[in-house]
Parts: structure tokens; C-alpha cells; sequence
């Protein structure tokens, strides 16, 4: 879709289980493991934007948080170990799970952690979408303090989570990995979905008009409503900025889970 032409943003269709969430997720596990193939041994200890990671860090969160999608039973060990460890992390039992999935695997080999990786990213997208319709209409909440940026939101259907929230953070650490180690993004189709799924919810969330241009490759024009700010932006500085990564104000100050 070239540029200059404007969606609007009530037209994007979400990224679900009955449209596409399955092949998101599939291809953001691709590119994530395109891009740690390329890293040199250095690289893996770089240090990131998420407190107290370096890059193989980062990798053995995504390793756990993979095989907590694909087994139900090691997504419920993981969060009962978060509920008895929220105190040390904040009261933040998020912050506490990926703690211990950083813990679980510190031991692993850079090959290693590149087998792990992709030997689970299949399983946890299946394991993902086959959870059942009514278990996906559960909210749950969202632990503040620790690491959750204010202006997130205080609740999250499972449904979301599990069809767009864990691809966003596939996603984001990819973003995370390239800006630690100097490594380009090679940004296309995916991308772009992704991106425009994030406007879409950002938009609802705040319900206000805007004329947003995100500018790179997987950006575009996009428009809410009538009147509205003129909003210009990175495609994925935007997306930084709405995770909490970076400082927004005004709308940008509405952030969006990943």
C-alpha cells in the first residue's frame, strides 16, 4: 500500500485468530531468528533497552515465554512462580515471570538458544491459538509499578494477549536487538501489519481524531475521525514510544500493551 494513501482507522481489521493472528506471529518468529543468525558472538552480550538484559537475556525471556505458550502446564508453573515473587519485582508478577525465564535458560550456548528459539516458536503459536473461545473472553489484570509504563492499560482479555500481545513482544524485542547491536531492520509486509494494528488500538483507546503519517517502511498514512492534530512519525519509534520506551505526549501519551 503506497504512502500517500490514507486509511482510515476504523477499517484496519484486527489482528485475531479468525483473520490472521496465526501468520503474524509465525512470520514475526522468522524475522526475529533471520536477524539473531546474523549476530556476531559479541553481539549476544549487548546490552539492551530493557534494564538488566543483555541480548542472550532478552533471548532466553523469548525462549521461556515461547514454551509458556506452547504447554499449558509451563505457562501455570511460570505464573505461579510470578505470584509468589511479585513483592521482589515491584508487585509487578509480569516482571517476575520473565525474571525467571531469563533464569531458566542463562545456562545456554548462543546455538543453543538459537535451537530452543526455534524449535519452539511453532508450538507456542499453535499452543496460542488453540486456546478456547471461552477462556480467550477472561480479562485479567495488569500488574502496574516494575516495569509497566504508566497509561497502560489495567486489564487485558486473554484473547488479546494471546493473538497479538505475545507477537507485539516478539516484535519489539526484534526492534530491541537490532538497536543494541547496530543491526539493521529489514522491515516489510509483517511489519507493517503489525504497526497498523497497534494504530488501530491506540486510536480506540483514546477515541480522538487524528491525521497520523508514520514514515519507513512499515508505515503509512492514517486518519480518525474529523479535525484532529497532524501527527508525524517513525513507524517503529512510534511503536517505542507507545510501549513505553520512549517519552509521548499528548495522544502519544496513550499507551498500548506489547
Amino acid at each position: 500500500m503506497s504512502i500517500d494513501t490514507v486509511r482510515m482507522v476504523e477499517e484496519i481489521p484486527r489482528i485475531t485468530r479468525s483473520t490472521d493472528a496465526r501468520e503474524v506471529a509465525l512470520a514475526a518468529y522468522e524475522r526475529l531468528l533471520e536477524l539473531l543468525e546474523r549476530l556476531e558472538p559479541v553481539d549476544w552480550a549487548a546490552p539492551t533497552e530493557c534494564p538488566a538484559w543483555d541480548v542472550a537475556a532478552m533471548v532466553g525471556h523469548l525462549i521461556g515465554a515461547g514454551k509458556a505458550g506452547a504447554s499449558v502446564r509451563e505457562s501455570v508453573r511460570q505464573q505461579r512462580w510470578g505470584r509468589r515473587h511479585a513483592a521482589a519485582f515491584d508487585g509487578n508478577t509480569l516482571d517476575a515471570v520473565n525474571a525467571l525465564q531469563v533464569t531458566d535458560h542463562a545456562g545456554l550456548s548462543r546455538e543453543q538458544r538459537l535451537a530452543a528459539l526455534r524449535a519452539v516458536a511453532v508450538p507456542a503459536v499453535r499452543g496460542r491459538m488453540r486456546l478456547p473461545a471461552l477462556l480467550r473472553r477472561v480479562s485479567v489484570p495488569l500488574d502496574p509499578g516494575g516495569s509497566t509504563a504508566p497509561g497502560m492499560p489495567d486489564r487485558l482479555e486473554l484473547g488479546a494477549l494471546v493473538d497479538v500481545v505475545y507477537t507485539r513482544d516478539v516484535w519489539l524485542h526484534r526492534v530491541d536487538i537490532a538497536r543494541a547491536t547496530g543491526r539493521p531492520l529489514d522491515l516489510g509486509p509483517t511489519d507493517a501489519r503489525i504497526v497498523a494494528d497497534v494504530v488501530a488500538e491506540w486510536a480506540a483507546r483514546h477515541g480522538r481524531p487524528f491525521h497520523l503519517t508514520l514514515s519507513g517502511p512499515a508505515g503509512g498514512q492514517f486518519r480518525h475521525g474529523h479535525g484532529g492534530p497532524h501527527l508525524e512519525h517513525d513507524a517503529v519509534e512510534f511503536c517505542r514510544t507507545l510501549s513505553g520506551r520512549a517519552a509521548g505526549e499528548g495522544l502519544l501519551a496513550t499507551r498500548v500493551v506489547f
